[in-house]
């Protein structure tokens, strides 16, 4: 019963044992791709803002396989990110979709403009 409590409160136990196993396997990694990894894996982090815990836990452990397979293949960095590693990076983080926490942001915006306006008719 308690988990069941802590999980409400932090989130999923499960997911963040599977998010954790993925960042090792990131840590694990040989140079250059550990440091490249998890410079990626820290900008997914703040771009994402992904507030799923099974959306965050996919993309991390897909980016896993990806930076493991082009560890075990020999691929060089820049044929996995391209010439734009920040374009890389966001159409990775945007091919996984969900909830981001700028879509709560964005929804406050227009329900604090839309009740100016409600307002203003009004008077």
């Amino acid at each position: 019963m308690a988990a069941k409590w802590i999980e409400l409160v932090t989130g999923s136990l499960e997911q963040k044992k599977q998010y954790k196993q993925a960042k090792a396997r990131l840590d694990a990694l040989p140079e250059p791709y550990l440091s490249v990894a998890n410079a990626f894996n820290r900008y997914l982090t703040y771009y994402g803002g992904v507030t799923e815990g099974d959306t965050i836990v996919r993309m991390f452990s897909d980016f896993a396989d990806l930076w493991e397979r082009a560890a075990i293949d020999g691929t060089p960095v820049p044929e996995i990110v391209g010439e734009d590693p920040i374009e890389f990076a966001e159409s990775f983080a945007q091919a996984y979709g969900g909830k981001r926490w700028i879509d709560k942001e964005r929804d406050r915006l227009i329900k604090a403009v839309d009740q100016a306006k409600n307002r203003e008719a009004g008077s």
